[in-house]
């Protein structure tokens, strides 16, 4: 995009339950009158200002009415920003025209998706007129999926220092999590598996971890489907709800990043549940859990202020190459994953796009190649991540 546009960042849905905390995060962390200027974008007028006065968000901060479900408005909304920040979800009932606007306008813009089989539709629609506009679209902008994403791209680094080049291999294991879904998170699951039970082809997409590679295919990966001990690490592992999206969007990086990782990368996913028959026995009760599905929670519902606070997570990466080099880092953050910490990580993406217009890649994109260690930096020095090599 070469033209300057009348604000830096727009956050659309800003009146609904992420949304609000990502504007409490821009208006503590930016204030207004800086270096980043923002509006608050959403479908009703009186709910923004509602949203604003009982966040203490200054009035100056501009509020644009906008529609979804409305052509010309999602085209002016997009035309008015360098950045589109939405979290208007599920994205694949409400997302697609977003990203098509953005794409034919070069607007870039980051949202909070987990919606691999839409995802891999909006790259065939839009991907190449998003090339053609310089516009980069992010998806995956929180702990889905940039605390693995970079995780990988920050060991990758290290393997390089420390042992010469990068690795083959690399597990990625949660270490210890506190923290509850909100309805939005759970709206999309369930929007996903509406629509996979309309259209069995969409299973295969689900199920793909080269789904969106875009006809590259890689060497056989683990499933991660069912609990397994780990010699190495001492450990039963169970598997990791976000695994399907992480996967997918970290392979897709390797893609993006002319293959960095090498042709034949393996990564997998899964959550450390402790050494013995305890260890088993919570593998076993992780791999039966259909909490998920069944949840009653609402869009627009979540974990309390104090919940978001106490919450928090820690995922270990351990690599190694074909010689048996190994190399491990870990990536903690020190909110709930899923509110807390993703309010931050969604806005510290976007001003990353925002103050570094000039980045390489252009297209739809994963936080690694759009951003990479520009995009570390600002996480540890700002959204209380910490990126750390362990051996």
């Amino acid at each position: 995009m070469s033209e300057a546009r009348e604000l830096g960042i727009i956050v659309y849905g800003a009146t609904g339950y992420t949304g609000r905390l990502v504007c409490e995060y821009l208006n503590k962390q930016y204030g207004v009158g800086g270096d980043v200027s923002w509006a608050m974008a959403g479908r009703s007028q009186d709910k923004l200002e509602q949203v604003r006065d009982e966040m203490g968000i200054p009035v100056s901060v501009p509020l644009i009415v906008a529609d979804a479900s409305s052509s010309s408005s999602v085209d002016a909304l997009v035309q008015r920003a360098q950045v589109i920040l939405t979290t208007v979800g599920p994205y694949q009932l409400y997302g697609a025209d977003v990203v098509r606007a953005c794409a034919q306008a070069g607007t870039d813009y980051v949202d909070l998706c987990g919606e691999p089989a839409w995802m891999h539709d909006m790259i065939t629609a839009h991907g190449e007129a998003a090339k053609a506009s310089g516009a980069r679209i992010v998806f995956s902008c929180g702990f889905d999926s940039i605390p693995f994403d970079l995780g990988v791209f920050f060991l990758q680094q290290a393997a390089q220092e420390k042992i010469g080049g990068v690795v083959s291999r690399i597990k990625g294991r949660v270490r210890s999590m506190q923290g509850t879904f909100s309805g939005g998170t759970l709206a999309s699951f369930k929007a996903t598996m509406a629509a996979a039970a309309k259209n069995p082809e969409m299973i295969n997409v689900l199920m793909n971890p080269f789904a969106l590679t875009e006809g590259f295919t890689g060497p056989e990966q683990p499933s991660g489907f069912a609990p397994i001990y780990e010699e190495d690490l001492g450990s039963w592992s169970a598997p990791f709800v976000m695994a399907t999206i992480n996967t997918k969007n970290i392979h897709r990086s390797n893609l993006l990043l002319d293959h960095a990782y090498g042709e034949n990368f393996v990564y997998d996913e899964m959550l450390l549940t402790g050494p013995g028959d305890s260890g088993e026995a919570i593998a076993n009760a992780v791999a039966a859990d259909k909490s998920m599905a069944e949840n009653p929670i609402k869009p627009g519902e979540g974990p309390t202020k104090e919940e978001r606070e106490n919450g928090f997570y820690e995922v270990l990466f351990v690599g190694s190459n074909a010689e048996g080099k190994t190399v491990s880092a870990s990536v903690k953050g020190d909110r709930d994953p899923g509110y807390g910490s993703t309010s931050k990580m969604i806005v510290e993406s976007a001003v990353c796009l925002l103050l570094n217009p000039d980045t390489k890649n252009r297209g739809i994109l994963t936080p690694a190649p759009a951003m990479g260690s520009l995009l570390i930096d600002r996480l540890q020095a700002n959204a209380g991540l910490t990126f750390q090599i362990e051996s």
